[in-house]
């Protein structure tokens, strides 16, 4: 789409319009009842999820205009762009390849004339040889004990990914090796990480491209120190420390032997980059095998993104659901809730995934948008979060659309009386939940009950809540992989539509370079003149005070 700020006027966008406002009053209790077939037509399958999208707000012909304006803002030729390594990320001048991070072997990805493929298995081999090492008791610390404890110190998508997957995964990992996990430049997060380890059985991932973001490096140094105030010699450090990094110069100045160093490339955005060497305290944990399983997931989603029919495919389907919603019926907001206790970092991963991806004003051809782009994402596992805010989406005033996260089969079955399972307690709920948001209860249901009509108002549930049921056998590595590769997908394609750039993050930049300013301010030797704002300035005189 070469006129980005266009999109309003396009005539996929003008059908959906006027489609719109004969749709917005419809209830999903009258599209069911028009079509007793719709739950089992309205489904898809692919990378062994399947997605049931028959309770949300949409007709036949709502998805065909959907998938037209798909087609009309280049979906298909942007995703085909992407794949090939062409460089979308026309703000920073790089290829987006995090899909050639689970390419198999043998795949031929092209970035300015180069097979990558080759380069990222090299990687995969080393981490490999290094996790084995490690999870076999071989690689030994600075006084010869085996390594007990992996500390990763990242931010952002150095720490989100890689924690949740941990947690996500924590049934198949390696159950003598303890992992924890440090973002925060609070120096709380680093203490209580470490507060119950031993420094000669620990081993500290740094994960910075760069090795100069500033909460890594001061969490790194604070590790540094507390190892050497335990093992006194500088040179325990090549022993207790690797870094996932490119900086081999700032690496080496470390103490880190950057033959222990693990690199990954520019065509790797932060938010994409848990399967690259980001993902070396993930591949500790649950071994070389079980990280082999999540790129073939990954890899799997991949294809079917590439090859599967706009009708038939399962990122295309949420995304343009997600523009139907965002667009026209004026949504801000998508509840993720996964039923699943291991997903329980899954929401607060995909909030960085779609929020600093998605969350622009301004298109590719640099117009500011005349319509809303990326939602905020929230949520919490099942069934907590029916106990604090399924409230407000069952009967607030807000629209939320939810996607529901399920598995057939638990990895932990658990007995309750009357034959059945925990597991089939919890997705009961699932179901329950869905059914309950697209129905609801009438008035006329109520008042049946023989409820008092005084009190009867509320009791009723208005429904037309429109949800997705996203449902898969088992979570395993090789699903986990597929899921994360569906959300990636999903955002890429609302970028997409939205004619946005869902590969930099300038807005995170402004804060960074402010902070940098007002550090030295905040010691309260020679009383540094301030000349912010006043609200600033006073704020900064309070703090110097107190602190002092």
């Amino acid at each position: 789409m070469s006129n980005p700020a266009a999109l309003t006027h396009l005539p996929a966008w003008q059908a959906l319009t006027a489609h719109f406002s004969a749709m917005q009053h419809t209830h999903l209790r009258d599209l069911f009842a028009a079509d007793p077939r719709r739950g089992e037509r309205l489904n898809a399958e692919g990378a062994g999820l399947y997605l049931d999208y028959s309770k949300h707000r949409v007709t036949d012909e709502t998805l065909g205009l959907l998938l037209n304006l798909a087609r009309e803002t280049g979906v298909e030729a942007k995703r085909d762009a992407m794949l090939a390594g062409e460089k979308i990320n026309v703000t920073e001048g790089r290829a987006v390849l995090h899909t050639a991070l689970r390419a198999p072997r043998g795949a031929a990805v092209m970035v300015d004339g180069r097979n990558v493929v080759p380069d990222v298995h090299e990687v995969l081999a080393r981490m490999a040889t290094f996790a084995d090492s490690v999870r076999a008791g071989q690689w030994l610390g600075f006084t010869g004990k085996p390594i007990r404890n992996i500390v990763n110190i990242g931010i952002g998508g150095s720490d989100l990914g890689p924690v949740m997957a941990y947690e996500a995964l924590k049934h198949y990992a390696q159950r003598n090796l303890t992992l924890r996990f440090v973002s925060n430049v609070d120096g709380t997060d680093l203490a209580e990480k470490v507060r119950d380890l031993n420094p000669e059985e620990t081993l500290v991932i740094v994960s910075s491209k760069t090795f100069t973001t500033q909460e890594t490096m001061a969490n790194a140094g604070s590790a540094r120190a507390w190892l050497l105030a335990a093992l006194g010699d500088e040179a325990a450090v090549a022993r207790h420390f690797v870094a996932v990094s490119t900086n081999a110069d700032a690496v080496g100045k470390f103490g880190i032997d950057t033959a222990n160093m693990f690199g990954f490339w520019d065509w790797v955005g932060g938010r994409y980059s848990m399967d690259s060497a980001i993902g070396l305290s993930l591949m500790l944990a649950i071994g070389p095998d079980g990280f082999r399983e999540l790129l073939a997931g990954f890899h799997e989603m991949d294809e079917h993104f590439r090859t599967a029919p706009l009708e038939a495919n399962l990122p295309v389907l949420m995304g343009v659901l997600g523009v139907w919603y965002n667009n026209f019926f004026g949504s801000e907001t998508v509840a993720i809730l996964p039923y699943d206790q291991y997903l329980s970092h899954f929401s607060a991963y995909l909030q960085q995934l779609d929020m600093e991806s998605n969350g622009k004003h301004v298109t590719l051809g640099g117009s500011v948008t005349d319509y809303q782009t990326g939602p905020v994402i929230w949520g919490q596992p099942g069934t907590n979060g029916q106990h604090a805010f399924y409230q407000l989406i069952h009967q607030g005033t807000k629209l939320i659309p939810c996607d529901f996260i399920g598995f057939a089969r638990t990895l932990n079955p658990m007995p309750v009386p009357g034959g059945l399972t925990h597991h089939d307690l919890l997705m009961a709920n699932v179901f329950a939940q869905t059914e309950a948001l697209a129905f609801g209860k009438t008035l006329d249901a109520v008042l049946a009950e023989g409820i008092d009509p005084a009190l009867a108002p509320h009791r009723v549930f208005d429904g037309n809540r429109p949800t997705s049921t996203l449902l898969a056998d088992q979570l395993t590595p090789r699903i986990l992989g597929a899921l994360i590769a569906l959300y990636e997908h999903k955002v890429f394609v609302q970028g997409a539509i939205w004619d946005i750039n869902p590969f930099d993050q300038w807005g995170v930049e402004l804060g960074k370079v402010l902070a940098g300013k007002i550090v030295p301010e905040l010691g309260s030797e020679g009383e540094p003149q301030l000349a912010h704002d006043s609200s600033t300035n006073a704020l900064i005189r309070w703090y110097r005070e107190k602190r002092a």
